[in-house]
């Protein structure tokens, strides 16, 4: 859903997508309007182009006159298959006509009674419970948004606290909540709100109304333009310091609703005509926010639209989000609180270079393009860019969720570490400690040989969370971790239900950890291979392992290990010296990272 705006901006002000050549870096550019109904309802019905590629890209190329663009960013030799590739797109369409309220429908529809909309032959109820005196507290001024559910006008207090300040007003019409989920993503997106509003860099939220004909959200007026306006006026792209105090407000905040069991799912730094896919609604309205016009106005995020609750271990399946920020493993319908990363390392690369890493003529071509391609990093300016923003970048647009940083690991990162800045409290600690007090004392071996070979940028995070834990005598056992998250709580870490995972680390009040197992316990060998040394930290970690831990290991014991069947014999005979009957170098690092067998039903694409 959209959210409040900082200046007049019409349903017609898009960033669109262009299918012409290699236009596709950050710019000014005048372009011609579009109406809010241009190429919409054909993209989502898969009957047309989207209505974002039908016109040239406002961005020019970063490139010095007479340079070409590279390969990876030229959309005509990204792809070289023999046939067309399954296109991602497909399964999308295929939901969005079977739930869409501007899809045709196969067969009969009830008639509704009183212009009333009717969904499995029952009239839905709009009815939120919201109070109805929105207008003895209200004065509507001018509209300052607009999105396909309805728009956001300046408005004033009459009076209470509000009398006479300036507040933004997000209208939503009831008469486009066409069905029963369109309801729920209104009622969940409040519920967010309220939950979540507090947070320095989020929107702060006021109050809520509703009558017959609409819902409205009263929240924080940020007129400060919106974060690609700021792009745009640098020239298409932002000094490398200036670029980091972007940055490190969108990872404060990401993490903050991470650790609040909220997904965002649509985090983007453009007013776009967004095509949310299974959401099946459009908006025009931007993400991030400048308070005021000042250079060093903080940023908000405005739009909880798109966002849900998430559980510590649920994995999420709706395709959500707007195509060129989308994660893999979004398109792949299985998904966690990861996806948000992958976004926030999109808005990075944009930041730095001023063009974005993914880019295709279509959406499903865009879709191919975040599943099967890579960034480019060597065409200008990016020879220009320090090593340790480039790996930033890298870490954050990994293709395997479980190799990409946190938002608080991303903030003790070499590129954005500041000793003055406090570290959020990050829930994959708890994730991982759960993983390691339930897991055999073999692997825990395995675990405290690589936790011994960690560098130092490593040991900043783990100090960090460490410290966040409020350690006594240099221990912590589980009272420790549930103060650290009560005093995190909010009603959103209730409603998402974060606060069950203490249950799961049970074991851990009959002891306690010191740093050294700590450390052991909150690594994740998935997220060090993904580093440049990881094979020099996992030869110093094998050495530990050798001395300490390795033993003799049958192929079935080791199977027992890692929860697996008699079809992974094969592999696992592999992992075991025939010597003397020890994991090998190779069997350690394949016993860290863990095997898996996929059945014959495994998604074929």
């Amino acid at each position: 859903m959209g959210h409040c705006c900082s200046k007049n901006v019409s349903a017609v002000d898009t960033d669109v997508t262009t299918g012409i050549g290699d236009q596709h870096s950050i710019a000014q550019a005048n372009l011609p309007p579009l109406s809010e109904n241009s190429g919409a309802s054909d993209a989502l019905s898969g009957r047309a182009t989207p209505a974002y590629s039908l016109f040239a890209s406002p961005f020019q190329s970063p490139l010095p006159a007479g340079v070409a663009p590279s390969p990876a960013r030229t959309p005509g030799r990204m792809f070289r298959w023999p046939l067309p590739p399954l296109s991602p797109a497909r399964p999308i369409m295929k939901i969005l006509r079977r739930r869409s309220p501007t899809m045709p429908p196969q067969g009969p529809t009830p008639i509704p009674e009183e212009g009333g909309v009717v969904e499995g032959g029952r009239a839905l109820d709009k009815s939120f419970g919201f109070s109805k005196n929105f207008g003895a507290k209200y004065e509507l001024g001018k509209e300052v948004g607009r999105g396909h559910f309805g728009n956001t006008c300046w408005a004033k207090g009459k009076k209470g606290e509000l009398k006479g300040q300036a507040v933004a007003v997000k209208i939503i019409s009831k008469a486009k909540m066409e069905t029963a989920i369109a309801i729920e993503d209104v009622r969940r997106e409040v519920k967010i709100l309220k939950a979540l509003s507090g947070h320095n860099n989020l929107v702060k939220f006021h109050d809520v109304f509703e009558d017959t004909n609409n819902v409205y959200i009263v929240m924080e007026l940020c007129e400060g333009g919106e974060l690609l306006d700021r792009i745009l006026s640098r020239g298409g792209r932002y000094r490398e310091e200036d670029a980091k105090k972007i940055v490190v407000q969108i990872l404060s905040v990401v993490a903050y609703c991470h650790l609040q069991g909220v997904v965002h799912r649509d985090l983007k730094p453009e007013c776009s005509f967004q095509i949310p896919m299974v959401a099946f609604y459009m908006t025009a309205w931007q993400n991030f926010l400048f308070v005021t016009r000042d250079e060093d106005s903080p940023m908000k995020v405005i739009d909880f639209g798109l966002s849900d609750f998430i559980r510590p271990d649920q994995r999420l399946n709706d395709i959500v989000g707007s195509a060129y920020y989308v994660a893999p493993e979004v398109l792949h319908r299985s998904y966690s609180v990861e996806g948000d990363l992958w976004s926030t390392g999109v808005i990075t690369y944009i930041l730095l270079c001023g063009s974005r890493p993914f880019w295709a003529r279509t959406e499903s071509g865009i879709f191919r393009s975040v599943l099967r391609g890579n960034p480019n990093f060597d065409d200008t300016p990016w020879p220009a860019v320090t090593p340790e923003a480039k790996d930033f970048v890298k870490r954050l647009l990994n293709k395997d969720p479980r190799k990409r940083m946190t938002a608080a690991q991303a903030l003790t990162q070499p590129w954005l570490r500041d000793e003055n800045r406090a570290v959020p409290l990050d829930i994959l600690i708890y994730k991982l400690v759960k993983s390691y007090i339930r897991s055999t004392p073999f692997k825990r071996t395995a675990l405290k040989a690589l936790s011994k070979a960690l560098t130092e940028d490593e040991l900043v995070y783990l100090r960090a969370q460490f410290k966040l834990l409020e350690p006594r005598n240099g221990r912590v056992s589980l009272n420790n971790f549930r103060a650290a998250l009560e005093r995190n709580a909010t009603d959103a870490m209730r409603e998402s239900r974060v606060l069950d995972i203490l249950n799961a680390m049970e074991p851990l009040s009959h002891n306690r950890m010191d740093f050294q197992e700590f450390c052991a316990a909150a690594i994740s060998p998935h997220q060090l291979e993904a580093l440049e040394g990881w094979e020099n930290i996992a030869n110093t970690a094998f050495e530990y392992f050798e001395q300490e831990g390795n033993r003799v290991i049958s192929v079935e014991e080791l199977a027992q290990e890692l929860n697996v069947g008699p079809q992974a014999y094969s592999i696992l005979a592999e992992w075991i010296r025939s010597a003397d009957g020890k994991l090998s170098f190779l069997g350690y690092t394949k016993f860290l990272h863990g095997v898996t067998i996929r059945s014959s039903s495994t998604r074929q694409s």
